[in-house]
């Protein structure tokens, strides 16, 4: 590597990291391969002092070894945009008060390049910002009453799936079907007593075949995974037990692709995932997509080489 950088990761705790399936691990050990250094930072180890976003880094040696894949350094405070060239802020959802306020301690860096973007992060939920494209979508509603849920139900024929607006995983995502005796208590949850908001959406009986998360890189198509739900389970998120399944693009991911890129790369976003199921977009995942590494081993590419390359190329733009 003719010129290394050095590169933070902020993160979630990376000793407890699944070596074979975390995509921000992928992307680290890539890093260490092409020489840069690599940071780890806990999220709770940032604070702003005289105004400058400050950090304690920890160097980090990276392996593929099942309990023993990550050597330390010695830790040491920096300011950011004085010894780091790039920061990902890659900690998983919820997108809660702790996550918000990291983001926007890294929104003050200057020099240092946050990915993806803190102010794209910070302006557009998830979930909301599938709603900038909702023709691409199955019919959706975004609302903090049961009752306005239950009228959507009704108009969608008895059957939707409601999810919380800052879930993960598949986490609080509920297939509703008209006569379930736990409807009410249900609604009552996700909604918190009408107190919350939540997202219902039109059933899509494709689910059942899976879901595409496709990984895009500055709004380009990088590579995509089929994830298989378990037998009588609705979500096919690998942190729910689906099952990774080798998938190409059709005519309508292609389509949702095309007209949501070009909003990505405008927003800085770098590195996304979307959702599909049946043609339509359910989610558009900003904070810290995965799927790498299935998309990996299933079609026998290096996507982590791919995003790494074209960051290079970016840093020398940037100067």
């Amino acid at each position: 590597m003719s010129d290394p950088r050095t590169l933070a990761f902020v993160m979630d705790p990376i000793d407890s990291v699944s070596i074979d399936e975390d995509t921000t691990f992928c992307l680290m050990l890539e890093a260490q391969a092409r020489g840069h250094e690599v940071l780890y930072v806990d999220p709770s180890e940032l604070w702003v002092s005289e105004g400058r976003t400050r950090a304690r880094v920890t160097p980090v040696t990276l392996r593929r070894e099942l309990g023993n894949h990550v050597s330390r350094g010695p830790a040491r405070d920096v300011v950011l945009d004085d010894e780091v060239d790039v920061a990902f802020q890659r900690v998983d959802p919820p997108v809660d008060a702790d996550y918000i306020a990291v983001t926007q301690l890294l929104q003050l860096c200057r020099r240092t390049w946050v990915l993806n973007e803190p102010r794209s992060i910070l302006a557009y939920n998830e979930k909301i910002w599938t709603l900038r494209h909702a023709e691409l979508m199955p019919e959706t509603i975004v609302t903090r009453e049961a009752r306005a849920l239950r009228e959507f139900m009704a108009k969608m024929g008895g059957h939707i799936v409601v999810k919380p607006l800052d879930g993960k995983g598949g986490e609080g995502i509920f297939q509703l079907v008209d006569g379930d005796p736990n409807l009410g208590s249900i609604l009552e949850q996700t909604t918190a007593f009408d107190t919350r908001f939540a997202m219902g959406q039109q059933f899509i009986p494709e689910v059942s075949q899976g879901d595409k998360r496709i990984l895009l890189l500055e709004g380009e198509f990088l590579g995509a995974v089929l994830r298989v739900p378990p037998e009588g389970n609705l979500r096919a998120n690998f942190h729910a037990g689906g099952r990774a399944a080798r998938t190409e693009l059709d005519e309508d991911d292609r389509r949702i692709v095309e007209r949501v890129g070009p909003d990505l790369r405008e927003a800085g976003l770098f590195f996304v995932g979307i959702d599909v199921i049946g043609g339509k977009l359910t989610e558009i995942n900003v904070t810290s997509p995965t799927g790498m590494q299935e998309i990996d081993r299933l079609d026998g590419v290096r996507l982590e080489s791919q995003v790494l390359e074209r960051l290079e190329e970016r840093l020398r733009e940037r100067g």
